[in-house]
């Protein structure tokens, strides 16, 4: 859906690299290497989204870094409209909400890393009945057209040392009120 909005495959790229995740930063000659594209089509898209205010940079030796400008007033609704395009809005209002005992949701994996992918990795803290969770699952994925994979954890048994072994630290999502 997004690609028909967005013409530019990487912008689109960069959008979900800087504002799936606020923390995430890159530079020019890793965007490339990451994304397989030419390093002209990125520093384009960089620039634009820089001159418009939407990503903010900063020099650190011969490097410039850029990260998305959380300040911008249009920063939750293109999030917003990521997570919708993913369908994370509709795994917490058809899987989080019904179970009940769920007290955390980490997103983790490729879109922790700003990457789009056809699975999304969660972390479940909670209490939680995996049965039901299973069904659940599975009727989401047929809405969203996405796998889900997930772990879940206690809250006796969940440490955030659990992070130290992935590669990205994984996402708050979503925390019980």
């Amino acid at each position: 859906m997004l690609d028909t909005l967005i013409s530019s495959k990487t912008r689109l790229k960069l959008l979900f690299k800087f504002f799936l995740n606020s923390n995430t930063r890159g530079y020019l000659r890793g965007l490339e290497s990451e994304f397989g594209e030419s390093s002209n089509s990125i520093r384009l898209e960089l620039n634009r989204l820089e001159d418009a205010g939407m990503l903010s940079s900063e020099l650190k030796g011969n490097k410039k870094f850029f990260r998305a400008n959380v300040t911008h007033p249009l920063y939750a609704s293109i999030q917003n409209i990521l997570h919708k395009h993913i369908g994370l809005d509709r795994i917490i209002e058809n899987v989080v909400e019904r179970l009940g005992h769920v007290d955390k949701v980490y997103l983790a994996g490729k879109f922790a890393r700003g990457l789009d992918s056809q699975i999304i990795d969660l972390i479940l803290i909670g209490d939680i009945d995996k049965e039901y969770l299973v069904q659940l699952i599975e009727k989401v994925e047929k809405l969203i057209d996405r796998k889900v994979r997930y772990l879940i954890f206690s809250k006796e048994e969940f440490n955030e040392k659990v992070f130290q072994s992935f590669e990205q630290e994984p996402i708050l999502l979503w925390v019980k009120d």
